[in-house]
């Protein structure tokens, strides 16, 4: 298999060195994480490990076997031991004495924190008894796309018995419970020779009686898989080319035009946030000739439809005929007619007791010719989503090109959208963030108030594009804003805000990583000090440049995507005291502070039809983390004062009305009530964060 990283032989990580000393759990995890390294192996939260290990029993102190098993939401990549379950053996097969049958199999779930061993918190999953139940003291169950292809392939156990014998065997669809543990069992104690088997339109089980013979046999698995497909696919996949791919620059430019549009539109009752993606097996399967039959059948793996939908929404695109605005005018229409197909959809295949309908828009959507963009409420779900529908490409690639793609049953498919289990775990999870969804950009990122900001918003759930002109720092602050928070949480450009051209290009690049604009941070500075009579006139230009002409290009180009996204959006000015106090020696600085000002109120008016709210914050002396006072300033300011540099910040202290130090923190906290729904029906306002100055109070 060709497209994407599949052609590669799965590599044996298992180092024996690393491994010595390990106690049974301490292996579990070390498999897990070896397993999860490779997505060729599972996604992300796909896929399940456990392994049965004796424990010391805490009531009793005797020994007694324990099941470790991947908890709940878990993602056996990154997993700690803390993200296993625990659960004691004996009395998990007492429950099968409480099964009533495959139409009560729901209510086992309930029985299962009965059955906790050492009053551990991690909740366990749905799969546990598929682990469980299997005699065997190392079980994997792993995703990977080329068993996938196999399992989803319309004759998958005639090929699965070509490619394994019966090393590996073969159980039909059936939704992970109760009951699929129980068929587990049965076939282990029927054939016990075999060291795994193949879950029809699911993945790979595979079992040993050590961790690293679990491992290896199902990284030995994978690879026989891998061969085979790659020996067998030769030629054109997909049905051959239909359309041409466009360049790298000219499909981003399409993706950048459409990604703000889109996100508007299925953004009415909950905002989503989008990822690009334009890789090889993406490009191959939206430029194929069977693209459009095959996206119509669904996925098949349940982890793969679960994070993607029924089924993607095919873009009216020609890349041979490329009119981006013709695209874009029938959007409306297009996402309508997948909404009505949804709701159709629910009404066929609903249950008595269904959870009541989901948002009806498409996460995946496919552009041919230049990509896939995929949206939901956070970029880490867009971006893992993208991922899965990814893998949802290479195994339609492999069972197409070997057989026939046969994708979950409808109704199978709504069983599990809309199983009342996962719908209980919806409920359990925490309410959004006041900010989540929403996408803010911040000039100055880099810097103490900038990044403060982007701290502050990004903790209460926004994801936030850091804008600078200085490299060093935007990667610095790149860098510790993604550590805290996340490597979705931010993303760095470059931008000096005197350039037309680059405004333009930082907010291309903000749309492509995240979908649009929701928050506009101007916040880029400068300072300076001199008399006014010996204040040169490349002093003038550069304030006025940077501090009002800077913040005109980024608000204007932030203004046209809000009104484009049609969603509204926030605007928030970082100004200064000295825009309504005048200052002596700083007329350059106080002028260009005013000017912004003003130009927030001129948009306030503006803005308001369009939902578009504008604001501005007044810092005063706020000297820690600034680079404004790292150089002339500073030393300006003081020599002003008579004073020296290091007793400025108490000087400003102790000037204040509050006797009070101004800290970037404060400002950032004056921010997100501005840019939050806290302040929703305030609009060309001001606030001082200053610690009491009158000059300053606004009349």
């Amino acid at each position: 298999m060709a497209s994407g990283n599949q052609g590669s032989h799965l590599a044996d990580l298992w180092d024996d060195a690393k491994a010595a000393g390990k106690n049974e759990a301490e292996l579990l995890l070390y498999r897990s994480n070896l397993l999860g390294s490779d997505k060729r192996i599972t996604n992300y939260g796909g896929g399940n490990t456990s392994a049965k290990a004796t424990e010391r029993d805490p009531l009793t102190g005797q020994p007694v076997e324990v099941l470790w098993v991947k908890g709940s939401g878990g993602d056996v990549g990154t997993i700690k031991l803390d993200g296993f379950a625990t659960l004691y053996m004996d009395k998990l097969e007492a429950l099968k004495g409480l099964y009533r049958g495959l139409e009560h199999e729901d209510e086992m779930v309930g029985y299962l924190p009965h059955c906790t061993f050492n009053l551990n918190p991690r909740a366990a999953s749905i799969d546990t008894p598929l682990h469980a139940f299997v005699p065997k003291k190392h079980v994997d169950h792993m995703h990977p796309d080329a068993i996938i292809a196999i399992a989803a392939s319309k004759n998958s156990k005639e090929l699965t018995q070509t490619i394994f014998g019966n090393d590996i065997g073969w159980l039909p669809w059936k939704r992970p419970g109760f009951e699929l543990g129980l068929w587990l069992e049965k076939f282990c104690k029927e054939n016990p020779n075999a060291r795994g088997l193949i879950l029809e339109s699911h993945g790979l089980f595979t079992w040993g009686a050590t961790a690293k013979e679990c491992y290896a046999t199902t990284v030995e698995i994978i690879n026989k898989a891998i061969n085979w497909l790659e020996g067998e696919i030769k030629g054109e996949v997909f049905g051959g080319p239909k359309v041409k791919v466009l360049p790298a620059d000219e499909r981003r430019a399409v993706a950048r035009q459409l990604m703000p549009v889109l996100r508007g539109l299925i953004s009415a009752d909950e905002r989503k946030l989008g990822h690009f993606d334009d890789s090889p097996a993406v490009l191959e399967f939206v430029s194929s000739r069977e693209m459009e039959a095959l996206a119509a059948l669904g996925t098949s793996c349940p982890d793969h439809f679960l994070r993607t939908k029924i089924r993607p929404l095919v873009v009216d695109f020609d890349p041979a005929k490329p009119d981006v605005e013709a695209t874009i005018a029938g959007l409306p229409a297009a996402l309508d007619a997948y909404r009505k197909d949804y709701a159709a959809y629910y009404e066929r295949c609903k249950r008595a007791d269904s959870p009541a309908i989901r948002d009806p828009n498409a996460v995946v959507y496919l552009v041919p010719g230049v990509g896939m963009l995929t949206f939901a409420k956070d970029k880490a779900t867009a971006r893992i989503s993208g991922e899965f529908y990814v893998n949802a490409i290479n195994v339609m690639r492999g069972a197409s090109s070997v057989s026939t793609y046969v994708g979950l049953p409808e109704q199978e498919a709504f069983d599990i959208e809309y199983w009342l289990l996962e719908e209980a775990k919806l409920q359990r999870m925490p309410k959004p963030k006041p900010l989540a969804g929403k996408v803010a950009f911040v000039t100055g990122g880099a810097g103490g108030i900038g990044k403060a900001t982007a701290h502050r918003l990004i903790r209460d759930g926004a994801c936030v594009v850091i804008a600078d002109i200085d490299a060093d720092a935007l990667a610095a602050a790149k860098d510790e804003l993604c550590g805290v928070h996340g490597r979705d949480a931010a993303e760095g450009v470059m931008l000096d805000v005197t350039s037309e051209d680059q405004v333009i290009r930082a907010f291309d690049e903000a749309v492509t990583a995240f979908g649009g604009i929701d928050i506009l941070v101007s916040n880029a500075g400068i300072s300076s000090a001199s008399p006014f009579d010996e204040t040169d006139l490349a002093t003038w230009n550069r304030n006025i440049s940077i501090l009002a002409t800077g913040y005109f290009l980024v608000s204007r180009q932030a203004f046209r995507l809000m009104k484009q996204q049609k969603i509204g959006g926030n605007m928030v000015f970082i100004a200064s005291k000295n825009g309504l106090a005048a200052s002596v020696n700083a007329s350059a600085y106080c002028t260009a502070k005013a000017a912004e000002i003003h130009l927030a109120r001129c948009l306030a008016l503006e803005g308001a039809e369009f939902g578009i709210r504008v604001n501005t914050v007044n810092p005063d002396a706020v000297l820690r983390g600034s680079k404004i006072w790292t150089g002339e300033w500073r030393e300006q300011r003081a020599a002003a004062y008579n004073m020296s540099p290091d007793e400025l910040e108490e000087h400003y202290r102790k000037r204040s009305m509050l006797k009070l130090g101004v800290y970037p923190e404060d400002v950032a906290e004056a921010v997100f009530f501005l840019a939050s729904d806290m302040s929703a029906k305030s609009t060309g306002n001001i606030i001082n964060v200053d610690a009491g100055n009158a000059q300053s109070f606004t009349r």
